[in-house]
């Protein structure tokens, strides 16, 4: 076997080793750092209700201020939401996986804190593959706010989250720096029309193309 063919194969094994310890602290309601098509995330099990409010706890944020959750698949987004009007589906059709958020109304038995003051829940499918890897491994949905406590800059590599949580969470899965700055878009269906919640990866011009002018509240 070439050196190459080693390193590689190294590199393999431990990916896979720091993915199954993800893994398992998810599953023992920790909350890990894990890089996201857009930022690095604070990772918890969201249907675990404890899990979730620890990364309240270390981000330092409002109550008031639901995070979103990334799914692996249709079916996991069912387990979530009640309902997905037909202008989400257009839009899942065309920016899933990807960096849009979308606000969908939630199922009754979610954790409040990832619910808005409308019954509303924040949802994507990630285009990062070691993110899908651990919510498909996990078999839940997995919390995503961006690893940073609130107002404080977002962490674009691990080494920036380290310094942010270093002694509060135990695993940190490296995936490269990341080129966004501003994380995905987060949008609210409002009947036939949308609204942008907060600008990010996804344009205001791309949504437009997409719906078509004039669906875009402001």
């Amino acid at each position: 076997m070439s050196k190459n063919a080693t390193k590689s194969s190294r590199a393999k094994e431990a990916r896979a080793e720091d993915l199954a310890d993800a893994i398992a602290a998810l599953k023992r309601g920790d909350v890990i750092v894990f890089p996201t098509e857009t930022l690095y995330g604070l990772g918890a099990d969201a249907l675990d209700a404890a899990a979730v409010e620890k990364v309240f706890q270390l981000k330092g944020r409002d109550p008031d201020s639901p995070i979103p959750v990334l799914v692996a698949d249709r079916d996991m987004l069912l387990d979530l939401v009640d309902d997905v009007p037909p202008l989400a589906e257009k839009l899942i059709e065309k920016f899933w996986p990807g960096p849009l958020t979308i606000v969908l109304p939630a199922r009754k038995d979610i954790s409040r804190p990832l619910v808005n003051r409308t019954g509303g829940v924040g949802v994507r499918i990630s285009s990062q593959a070691i993110a899908g890897e651990l919510i498909k491994a996990l078999g839940h949905p997995l919390t995503a706010t961006s690893a940073n406590p609130t107002g404080q800059l977002a962490a674009r590599t691990v080494e920036e989250a380290k310094e942010y949580f270093t002694g509060r969470i135990d695993i940190f899965i490296d995936g490269g720096e990341l080129s966004s700055r501003t994380g995905s878009t987060v949008i609210d269906i409002v009947g036939e029309s949308l609204r942008v919640i907060r600008a990010g990866d996804v344009s205001r011009s791309e949504l437009e193309k997409t719906l078509g002018a004039g669906r875009i509240l402001s």
